[in-house]
């Protein structure tokens, strides 16, 4: 297929049923398209005609890119039939593990992502005064990443980028979150902190989602760093599509963060463990707490206000959980516990690649270009995931 404004071809080697349609997305790691899938029913030859996202992934070359690959598949397989999460509907099988070099995902196809809708609505804010994102998308769009988080979380699992354009949504506001490359599961409790070491080496969210324990380099990581990051995505929506800790670099991104929050207190000073992250907070100036009311739109909800506090809690121990904040009163309306649903923990001991994924070396072992032993090793290990139970 072509675009006008492309010169080069995207060739894709999947079976004729699938129509190609436009580009939707590229980057780095692959190439996104809508799809028409045809089918049809043998006993009526009625003809059904579904609309697919089709991504191609092209992993060969870098162990990081194969592993990458390797996480979003069996996790989109964990959370299959989760309404928040990304759904695998289709993955296509190689001809042969010899030719395999490609791997396409078929995935439902959404109308945009969070960031799109973010800045539509900033542009009419600014143009005509008038708020296309209202209170009640907010409480919505809300209540389903935390939903998504809840069942992420609950299978001891850390998205570690989330982010508005990591955030699809369809017309009727249906929300998915996607894009599971840069996911790790949560190592056992009884792992010291030595072992820890390198556990997010390869983090690189957008700065302005990023937690304050990943620039600080706490020693321990968790499930607090996505918490985090779906507060920065509330206080997005409620100042009218601008984001409220944009950093232009690390230090000014923290600095951002403490001008809002207020100076660490002595107990939420010492559980940073790097001496040189210490030495950089005690040399900024001491700041006050704002008042977050006076910091938004006059009429912001209040209760908004108050789960976005607890969201954005400096210290990760006392942050609220997802399974905590779906309890606030911002999302009463749409809050039942008996329909968000949780995952039994990846099984990390047992499942090869989780354990290999979990290894200090392996992480070191990724960033090596040219290993033939590792190559060999995750291309067999993609090829039976991609041709194994679906």
């Amino acid at each position: 297929m072509s675009n006008q404004h492309r010169t080069k071809k995207i060739k894709f080697n999947i079976p004729p049923y699938y129509q190609l349609r436009e580009l939707v997305g590229e980057g780095a790691y692959g190439v996104v398209v809508s799809a028409i899938h045809n089918y049809m029913v043998p006993e009526t030859e009625e003809k059904i005609q579904t609309s697919v996202a089709i991504k191609k992934i092209l992993p060969m070359g870098k162990p990081l890119l194969i592993t990458r690959t390797l996480r979003e598949l069996k996790l989109l397989k964990l959370f299959h039939d989760h309404e928040n999460i990304i759904t695998i509907l289709d993955i296509i099988k190689p001809n042969s593990y010899e030719t395999f070099d490609e791997v396409y995902l078929v995935q439902e196809l959404m109308d945009t992502d969070l960031s799109k809708v973010i800045n539509n609505s900033k542009e009419s804010f600014q143009k005509s005064g008038i708020r296309t994102v209202t209170s009640e998308h907010i409480q919505y769009f809300t209540y389903q990443i935390l939903r998504a988080l809840k069942a992420i979380h609950s299978a001891e699992v850390l998205h570690r980028d989330l982010k508005p354009s990591n955030v699809l949504l369809n017309g009727n506001c249906d929300l998915k979150i996607c894009d599971f490359g840069l996911s790790r599961c949560i190592l056992s409790s009884g792992t010291n902190n030595k072992d820890m070491v390198g556990f997010m080496t390869e983090y690189v969210a957008t700065r302005w989602y990023r937690a304050p324990e990943i620039m600080l380099s706490f020693q321990e990581y968790s499930t607090a760093i996505d918490i985090w990051s779906c507060g920065c995505i509330l206080g997005e929506l409620l100042n009218d599509g601008q984001a409220i800790f944009p950093g232009r670099d690390y230090h000014h991104q923290l600095l951002l963060i403490l001008e809002k929050l207020g100076t660490p207190s002595e107990d939420d000073f010492n559980i940073i463990k790097s001496d040189r992250a210490k030495a950089y907070v005690l040399s900024l100036p001491k700041f006050e707490k704002i008042n977050w009311t006076e910091f938004f739109p006059p009429n912001t909800d209040p209760l908004a206000i108050d789960l976005l506090e607890k969201l954005l809690t400096f210290n990760p121990h006392k942050r609220i959980s997802a399974a905590e904040a779906l309890k606030h009163p911002f999302l009463q309306a749409y809050h039942d516990e008996n329909d968000e649903p949780v995952y039994p923990p990846v099984d990390v001991i047992n499942d090869r690649f989780w354990r290999m994924d979990s290894d200090v070396n392996m992480q070191s072992w990724e960033q090596t270009e040219e290993n033939e032993e590792l190559m060999e090793f995750l291309k067999q290990m993609l090829y039976d995931e991609i041709t194994g139970p679906f």
